[in-house]
């Protein structure tokens, strides 16, 4: 049984990652006659910040499929992703260590700098996207979101491989729309999002869901979606990249349970996980992803 949690984490996972968490959200929501937009606060990464912006704009999560399409369609073509994304997950893997150490939350806290240092360094290896996101950000400004304090949005600034939570206390001042467009620019896909002086890429860089930045104390509860969970472990880029997401959200989920929260995460199941397969930006299985975790959701809020 999944009750409504205060705070909401929603993480990476491309166009598929994105429909399964909204398949899944609407599954619980049908049969366990919830309403996550009721939540306190709303954390996204990627895929997740189109999610989460979709609920703080007070829409139900399938509101949010014509943003996540156009995402989609600013992709290379399916047969072409896997290279680019590959890159992608390479550049993560790399610059992943810190964030992802088993020494939470002492290494959370006591590495960030050499963590900003080391994802720097890689995204300066990787070769600058230059696919657009107009589409996207037409889209979200539709939703209507506004950052009113319960909305964060995870980015990195592209320079000096920092992260940056949009919408949290001192973060730069910006748009939803802008901060979720710097969110989904996956390196080497897409072009950096500029935002005032600076230039912003994906949110999965720093980490697959950046729980740790969830809003949480003592007795917050907290429900984070991690839909990287799902890709099959093999020796292959995108099972390294499951291994990174394993390793980050233990140790951020100790980071939170340290103060006093309680977390409770949850992955796609066999069936979500088979339809989704490696290739999370093929968008020609979403309505089979969305079915796959629309009947999760529901058994989800059964058990």
């Amino acid at each position: 049984m999944v009750d409504r949690p205060d705070v909401l984490v929603l993480g990476v996972g491309g166009t598929l990652g994105e429909a399964w968490m909204r398949g899944l959200l609407s599954g619980l929501e049908a049969a366990g006659d919830l309403d996550f937009r009721e939540c306190d606060f709303f954390v996204g990464s990627s895929a997740g910040s189109i999610v989460a912006a979709t609920l703080a704009a007070g829409r139900r999560p399938e509101a949010g499929d014509r943003a996540a399409r156009a995402w989609a369609e600013a992709a290379p073509e399916p047969q072409a992703a896997p290279g680019l994304l590959g890159r992608a997950t390479r550049t993560a893997s790399r610059v992943g260590i810190a964030a992802a150490s088993p020494f939470a939350p002492v290494a959370l806290a006591g590495v960030a700098p050499a963590g900003r240092a080391i994802r720097a360094a890689a995204l300066g290896r990787v070769p600058r996207g230059a696919r657009s996101l107009t589409r996207l950000g037409r889209h979200l400004d539709s939703l209507g979101s506004s950052f009113d304090g319960r909305l964060r949005v995870a980015a990195v600034d592209l320079r000096s491989g920092r992260r940056v939570m949009f919408g949290a206390p001192g973060a730069p001042a910006t748009s939803v729309a802008e901060a979720v467009l710097a969110s989904c620019a996956v390196p080497g896909l897409f072009s950096p999002v500029r935002i005032g002086d600076r230039e912003y890429v994906d949110g999965g860089v720093w980490s697959p869901t950046n729980l740790d930045a969830a809003p949480a104390g003592r007795g917050t509860r907290v429900l984070c979606l991690v839909p990287t969970a799902s890709i099959a472990a093999s020796r292959s880029l995108l099972g390294a990249l499951r291994a990174f997401t394993s390793t980050a959200v233990a140790a951020e989920r100790l980071a939170l349970r340290s103060r006093g929260a309680h977390v409770r995460t949850v992955t796609p199941d066999a069936a979500s996980a088979a339809v989704m397969g490696v290739n999370l930006m093929d968008a020609r299985r979403t309505e089979e992803v969305l079915d796959a975790a629309f009947a999760q959701g529901r058994a989800l809020a059964a058990s």
